[in-house]
């Protein structure tokens, strides 16, 4: 049976004084009264350092109470390739009771246990990036975000599952396993970090690290029912990111609530100087507009201008996914907020341009992993051999076609036809948002097509697969930040299958949509966005 001890899922009284300053986040020292005027409602994170603190639970209790849940529900819902040593991670979390015995200050995400998607290194456990051609590998660094994620005091619970260097969209692309969906057993989670939402989604760690280059985070935040944070190209250091599409690539968030991944997004952001694409802006309090549900007006989002983008909500969406939108667009307009239609012409434009952009920086990024610079090596007399060997026994099939593709656009005599004409097609991407981002203040639309469907259902089918990110790839094209929330659900399953919600904005506004998302999120009526797991970890 599971353990009974658990953080409880929302908080209803604990205190954010002011702003940040710098990097820190300032939640709630040791040091600090519960009882400030902000409330911040449905964090685990917040509910686990009020528990800590309180002394009502100890950080070692609440650990072993997720890697109790862990161990039941892992052998059906496989979110993990690695999962940490529980001896290691129980010692990690008696430091911290120590620490809060002697009234040290503990970091304002001890006892928080966060899985990282294992295209993301780790200094102390394998990274494969969920290809054999790494199987084994230990980096000898931690990336940036884990470093900081570290360094404020979060445990991690082990390397989530994704596909093959986090390309495709459903994690069956994984050279080692299939990751199973938590609403139900026989779907997808989505990809590629599908690992990484089924952990969340499970609950079998508080949140996650996901990469997404054209919706690898928030696609799996659809299908599981869990919050998504793509943020804005430049806002969370790429060091220590296994590079797939470097002009595309970011590190996102993952979580139960809006209100855990606003606090993870803070953690990892700011300008890196071993990464020269992160941005020196300074880093915002996401947190700070966060209000409890109790203290809303009625109209709390009043005068805030809505655009739902016609292009998501035409042809070739699921009538239940539609309807869900629609309903959320609805809600949003009930809490003030001025809705109307925004057409962005160039929208199915981004699909085909995405696919030749991401699979050309792929040919040139994955090239390094010949079996000599990086790789297991296969046995060979001669060089080229070497080579060719290595990377057919190391690589699957769906890397070895987008480095094919991605060779082919670069190539001479197609360069200017492929390559060059689809970044053009980005420029107009990026002034069609722009233009509807001067007249409106967010953009809605579906964060994918459907709702989670049955595993190797699109296997074979590489084309049904790729539209499928139709929703989320022009983000990415034109840099911006996105966050997707459970809004509804679609028949299938046992209970429904959980409908996703994609809030996007300009550039570095995170803090809007974050405050959006939370207002949304709280004042969401008669849903439950939990999978239906009993007492002992299996699906009812």
């Amino acid at each position: 049976m599971l353990s009974t001890i658990q953080p409880p899922r929302c908080l209803s009284r604990i205190a954010v004084r002011g702003r940040t300053k710098s990097r820190s986040l300032h939640i709630l020292s040791s040091a600090q009264s519960v009882t400030s005027a902000s409330l911040i409602d449905h964090s685990q994170i917040l509910s686990i350092r009020d528990s800590l603190l309180s002394r009502h639970l100890s950080a070692v209790q609440l650990t072993h109470s997720y890697l109790d849940r862990l161990k039941q529900t892992e052998p059906q819902i496989k979110s993990f390739l690695h999962v940490s040593d529980p001896d290691k991670v129980l010692k990690q979390a008696h430091e911290i009771d120590e620490k809060i015995k002697r009234n040290e200050e503990v970091g304002p995400l001890a006892g928080v246990l966060v899985a990282v998607k294992d295209n993301i290194c780790t200094a102390d456990m394998p990274s494969t990036g969920g290809s054999r051609i790494l199987e084994g590998y230990r980096p000898p660094f931690d990336a940036t975000a884990v470093k900081r994620l570290k360094n404020l005091g979060a445990i991690v619970v082990g390397k989530t599952n994704l596909d093959e260097f986090g390309m495709g969209s459903t994690t069956e692309a994984s050279a080692f396993k299939v990751t199973a969906n938590p609403w139900d057993l026989s779907r997808v989670p989505g990809g590629s970090s599908g690992g990484s939402a089924a952990a969340v989604s499970a609950r079998q760690c508080v949140v996650s690290l996901g990469s997404d280059t054209g919706g690898s985070v928030r696609q799996p935040a659809s299908f599981c029912g869990v919050v998504g944070l793509k943020p804005t190209y430049g806002r969370v250091s790429r060091f220590g990111l296994m590079a797939y599409a470097s002009s595309l690539d970011v590190i996102g968030c993952l979580g139960s609530s809006v209100a855990d991944t606003g606090i993870l997004l803070h953690a990892i952001s700011g300008h890196d100087t071993l990464d020269a694409t992160s941005s020196k802006r300074e880093v915002p309090d996401f947190t700070s507009q966060f209000t409890s549900a109790s203290s809303l007006e009625s109209r709390p989002l009043e005068g805030l201008r809505v655009g739902l983008i016609r292009e998501t909500v035409d042809g070739g969406v699921d009538s239940g996914v539609k309807s869900a939108i629609q309903s959320a667009a609805a809600h949003l307009e009930q809490l003030g907020c001025i809705l109307k239609e925004v057409s962005l012409p160039s929208f199915s434009l981004g699909l085909p341009a995405y696919y030749i952009l991401a699979s050309s920086e792929s040919s040139s990024n994955l090239s390094r992993y010949d079996g000599v610079r990086y790789g297991s090596q296969a046995s060979s007399d001669e060089l080229n051999s070497l080579y060719k060997e290595s990377r057919a026994k190391g690589f699957g099939p769906e890397v070895k076609m987008r480095i094919l593709m991605g060779t082919y656009a670069l190539s001479a005599g197609y360069y200017d036809a492929y390559y060059k004409r689809a970044q053009q097609v980005r420029t107009i991407i990026r002034k069609s948002f722009k233009a509807a981002l001067d007249e409106n203040d967010i953009l809605i639309s579906p964060a994918a097509p459907s709702a989670a469907y049955k595993i190797g259902e699109k296997k074979n089918d590489p084309l049904a697969m790729y539209a499928g990110d139709i929703m989320t790839v022009n983000v990415n094209m034109a840099g911006l930040p996105a966050l997707v929330l459970p809004c509804g659900f679609v028949e299938g399953g046992a209970v429904g299958l959980p409908v996703g919600l994609q809030i996007i904005g300009a550039a570095f506004d995170e803090e809007k949509l974050l405050k959006v998302g939370h207002i949304f999120e709280q004042t969401l009526q008669g849903y439950n966005f939990v999978p239906p797991l009993d007492a002992d970890g299996v699906f009812a």
